[in-house]
């Protein structure tokens, strides 16, 4: 038997698990069509994209986000703006390749299916095979969808291709730290902190020049963001990726062959012998497992806000013809665009955070499959008292990180404008609005977790609906009916906008309805459904 036996067969296991998880795939590639059509209505003449250009080259805020332009063309904007979206696909490719690692080996589903005709490393190659082949997958459906809204077709495939090379270079990525650490948390620690490096050098590299300085050919996501795909084409810096993909995968492959199944390379630390006073009830215990998470997203979200927030004084800098100024005018001036920036993102962090909320409440179905609850509702803690310890963090925590991202875009903006007595509490109430949508998505994770807990993971696919509706329903003129499904329509667009409690309360009703019908499937049912 070699060591790769049996790796497609895995793969069709992979996939068939993941057959709902797959949809961020045609989401991504998406994405980029919104860009067409905004810069074909806000910026119609080569005239107004070339100042475009030149005002987002000077910006330091855009540089940081979506790096540096390489041209004013229609393509070359668009390029530009999907600058983000090789770390989206980073972080979806390294989780997917942990998931099917290092998280298969923490529940002991691994070393079960090595005492079957099954290669050392098949595992491992089944990971990075599933994960390629959704890059690839990727790469054409972005291609086809830009050529079909009329941009060269050569320049299309290349940009899904850079998207993909980023997919390609981090799963590598996760396949090496899988074989560091004993627990999947620290894998992705890890893996998500390197993924981090490189967009933190991919920034610095693109601040300090004309992004071809040493730290930006350190960054893989810089060297995919310098693929030119719609200017002169430098497909050559694709080597670059493959390279480093190859050898981080021998790499992960040798490591894996030094270490014990269920093992890994870094020593664990280990814990007290005895447990501290304050782990007496189920909320500590929870609040020792959601801790390290919830500090995560709230840092994540305040640098979020800390770039985003000091973007907003310049938005209203990038107009300059006189169309654009009178639709301007229209608005309420530079203020009412800068409030519509401002709501907009809201909006996105509202999103984001509800990533959060349902990664907290499936907390609650991994603790399930893991056999580690049934011990804890062996002793006299309900079935209720413990899923409450874990639903207190999908309601609250979404509170702290929108928290943080509000403050911390309010108190960058008003430093901007000189006004942070206004401009925090304003765009804190524009986070903080968002909570009924999230804590609707929360529910329906809650839902799933007990009344079909195998299908708890699906609970994602509603996230991606409104992510859906949300960026690319505007775009395809969906009907008002087919968007109002997404709780974030009905979400005020504050600040600037007329807030009503109204819908507010019907979104937090309902969300409790939701909620309480999960709970009492939970008391019914067996626990652990594996």
């Amino acid at each position: 038997m070699t060591t790769l036996t049996g790796t497609g067969k895995l793969v069709r296991l992979i996939l068939r698990r993941d057959r709902l998880l797959m949809l961020w795939i045609p989401f991504v590639a998406l994405v980029p069509i919104s860009y067409v059509a905004s810069i074909n209505e806000i910026y119609p003449t080569a005239a107004a994209r070339q100042q475009y250009a030149d005002a987002s080259m000077n910006s330091a805020g855009f540089v940081a986000l979506y790096g540096r332009p390489f041209g004013s063309g229609l393509g070359e904007l668009v390029a530009w703006r999907a600058g983000f979206l090789p770390l989206i696909v980073g972080l979806f490719s390294l989780l997917t390749v942990i998931r099917h690692t290092r998280t298969e080996e923490e529940a002991g589903r691994r070393e079960l299916l090595g005492a079957t005709v099954v290669g050392r490393h098949s595992g491992l190659a089944a990971a990075l095979t599933v994960a390629s082949g959704a890059n690839l997958v990727l790469a054409l459906l972005m291609g086809a969808a830009l050529a079909g809204q009329g941009l060269p077709v050569a320049g299309s495939l290349a940009l899904g291709v850079g998207c993909a090379a980023a997919g390609w270079v981090f799963a590598a990525v996760g396949g090496l730290t899988a074989q560091l650490t004993e627990g999947a948390g620290g894998a992705r620690g890890i893996a998500v902190v390197a993924l981090g490096a490189a967009y933190v050098l991919r920034i610095a590299g693109d601040l300090a020049g004309q992004g071809e300085g040493v730290l930006s050919w350190l960054s893989p996501i810089s060297w995919v963001l310098r693929i030119h795909p719609y200017g002169e084409g430098s497909l050559w810096v694709l080597a670059l990726a493959a390279g480093l993909t190859a050898v981080l995968a021998v790499a992960a492959v040798a490591l894996s062959a030094r270490r014990d199944v269920g093992a890994g390379l870094l020593p664990a630390r280990l814990g007290p012998a005895t447990a501290a006073p304050g782990l007496r009830t189920p909320l500590s215990l929870a609040w020792r497992l959601h801790r390290s998470l919830l500090a995560g997203w709230m840092a994540g979200f305040a640098v979020l806000g800390v770039v985003l927030g000091g973007l907003a004084d310049s938005i209203g800098d990038l107009v300059h013809d006189n169309q654009m100024q009178d639709i301007l005018a229209r608005m309420g001036g530079k203020g009412g665009l800068i409030d519509a920036y401002l709501a907009g993102i809201m909006g996105l962090f509202g999103l984001i955070a509800a990533g959060y909320a349902i990664q907290a409440t499936l907390r609650l179905r991994s603790e399930e499959s893991a056999l580690r609850a049934e011990p804890l509702l062996a002793t006299s803690v309900g079935r209720l008292r413990w899923a409450g310890s874990h639903i207190a963090f999908s309601v609250l925590g979404p509170v702290a990180v929108l928290a943080a991202a509000g403050l911390a875009a309010g108190l960058t903006h008003g430093l901007n404008t000189g006004d942070v007595g206004r401009q925090v509490p304003r765009v804190l109430a524009g986070a903080l609005v968002q909570l009924p949508a999230v804590w609707v998505l929360a529910a329906i994770a809650i839902a799933l977790s007990g009344l079909l807990p195998r299908l708890a993971p699906a609970a994602w696919v509603a996230l991606a609906a409104c992510l859906f509706f949300g960026l690319v329903g505007p775009v395809a003129q969906l009907g008002q009916g087919l968007m109002d499904v997404s709780p974030f329509t009905h979400i005020p667009k504050a600040p600037g906008g007329a807030v009503s409690a109204t819908p507010l309360v019907w979104l937090v009703l309902i969300a409790a309805a939701i909620a309480a019908t999960g709970l009492a499937g939970l008391r019914r049912r067996d626990i652990p459904t594996l």
